[in-house]
């Protein structure tokens, strides 16, 4: 039997590339997200955007915030509001840590993808500080570098 892969791209809805831009990546967890009926229709549908979304702390809650999911083209009056702020599903200690590392200077939470993992609606969030204006060209640099080295060998990886 072959190993399974921690996450298969066939449950991908959405990632947030520009995340990896903008922010150095600290430490990743998993989340659920608390939906309305049509928004789990729009997610499947894979009509979600990501790119500006962040995670605020507020009275014990964690709350998916300025993420768009698109309402249901067959959802009339049942449809939700697309900008609205989501809570996370984590456990009381996972915020409490959260919380206390986003106090440190310059530390922000950050939606990284969204994922079905068995049925359910999944949101993979990091703890992220943010690039400098020469740290992004570093990491472009670095990039560029890389694949020249492989063209170089002549690998396509």
């Amino acid at each position: 039997m072959p190993a399974k892969r921690e996450h298969d791209n066939d449950g991908l809805i959405a990632t947030n590339k520009k995340a990896f831009h903008d922010f150095i990546v600290l430490d990743k967890m998993e989340a659920g997200v608390e939906l309305c009926g049509t928004e789990v229709k729009s997610c499947r549908a894979k009509s979600v955007t990501l790119q500006d979304g962040f995670v605020r702390i507020d009275r014990g809650e964690a709350r998916l915030c300025n993420v768009q999911i698109s309402p249901y083209d067959f959802g009339n009056y049942f449809n939700h509001n697309p900008k609205r702020d989501r809570r996370l599903l984590l456990h009381k200690n996972e915020i409490l840590k959260l919380s206390q590392r986003i106090k440190e200077k310059g530390l922000t939470i950050v939606p990284l993808r969204m994922y079905l993992k068995r049925g359910k609606i999944k949101v993979e969030i990091a703890m992220c500080k943010g690039k400098t204006f020469g740290d992004k060209r570093e990491s472009l640099k670095a990039r560029q570098d890389e694949m020249d080295a492989r063209r170089a060998l002549g690998t396509r990886h």
